[in-house]
């Protein structure tokens, strides 16, 4: 995985400003980390997403299934431990009595954990499980699934990206799956920016230590020299562009070698790497996004207190 890191590791500290991609966080640490982070009581997203699901799985695999002559098959993008899935599989099996689910993560232990859990629980369900991300994924997903599939990019992972990123992802589904092909798409909505900043800054510092593992995992995989005491985790609100972002701070003026990739990057005191966005939405902007990207938008499920939403479209 180090030769496959080192050119965003690169590109990312000699960009103005700094910046590097959130699916760097997901090795093993950082996978059992995030898990940690859906587990804590200001992180709302997790149980928001499930209560949804808990609610109406019976009803989106019934919606996603509707003219099938096949089977349905879920797919999922950044499948992670897929704990929240097995309420959709659980329906799925339900409805046809088996299933077929493609999880696809950059995550080996998470898509082993979820393999071996979901062998034990469902075993009516086969796994056939994607190692690699997203947009390698949607180059060979014809191979694994058909237009007879429902995609799930769920866990507001959406929001990780420009609307531009996210509509060129999603067009990716429907071209690789084709037209009828359906999608649940998870977004956490726009309140209070309180409310959102105080889930990406736990009192238990669980976030700050899953932000910092990236530093972590240079050190270890290109040879880094971060002394993880001199940065620290910042969560900010970003009204203009209504997303929360993730930074690491350089407490001090620094410079830090890289030794792999002969790099020695220099930090000012106060400098930021910005490491993850979460765009919060309403509903126009999903209208848009989904549109830009080949989908009509046919229904949308939220929570009881609509902290949350899942959307169902459909490939045109």
């Amino acid at each position: 995985m180090s030769a496959d890191i080192a050119a965003d590791v690169r590109s990312g500290l000699l960009s103005v400003p700094k910046a590097l991609p959130p699916h760097l966080f997901y090795d093993d640490e950082g996978s059992a980390l995030y898990e940690r982070i859906t587990e804590l009581p200001e992180y709302y997203l997790t149980r928001a997403e499930r209560e949804i699901l808990e609610a109406h799985a019976t009803e989106i695999v019934a919606l996603a299934a509707d003219g099938l002559d096949g089977a349905l098959t879920i797919v999922e993008l950044g499948a992670g431990s897929a704990s929240k899935t097995e309420v959709l599989l659980r329906a799925l099996v339900a409805r046809q009595g088996h299933g077929s689910y493609v999880p696809i993560d950059v995550s080996p232990a998470a898509i082993d954990h979820a393999r071996r859990r979901l062998g034990a629980v469902l075993p009516e369900v086969r796994v056939t499980p994607l190692i690699t991300t997203h947009e390698e994924a949607l180059r060979t997903l014809k191979r694994h699934a058909g237009p007879g599939s429902l995609v799930l990019f769920i866990g507001s992972s959406v929001g990780n990206f420009e609307d531009h990123e996210a509509s060129a992802i999603l067009r990716g589904v429907g071209d690789a799956l084709g037209p009828g092909t359906c999608l649940l798409l998870g977004t956490d909505l726009r309140k209070s920016p309180d409310v959102l900043v105080r889930a990406y800054d736990d009192d238990a510092g669980v976030t700050a230590a899953f932000n910092k593992n990236l530093l972590r995992r240079i050190n270890r995989e290109l040879g880094g020299h971060f002394d993880l005491e001199r940065f620290r985790h910042v969560a900010r609100w970003n009204e203009a562009a209504s997303r929360i972002e993730m930074h690491l701070e350089s407490t001090v003026m620094q410079e830090v070698a890289i030794d792999r990739l002969l790099l020695c990057p220099r930090f000012e005191a106060g400098e930021t790497i910005h490491t993850e966005s979460s765009i919060k939405y309403d509903l126009p902007r999903v209208r848009a996004l989904l549109g830009i990207a080949g989908f009509r938008l046919d229904h949308t499920f939220h929570d009881q207190a609509r902290r949350f939403a899942l959307h169902l479209a459909r490939a045109l």
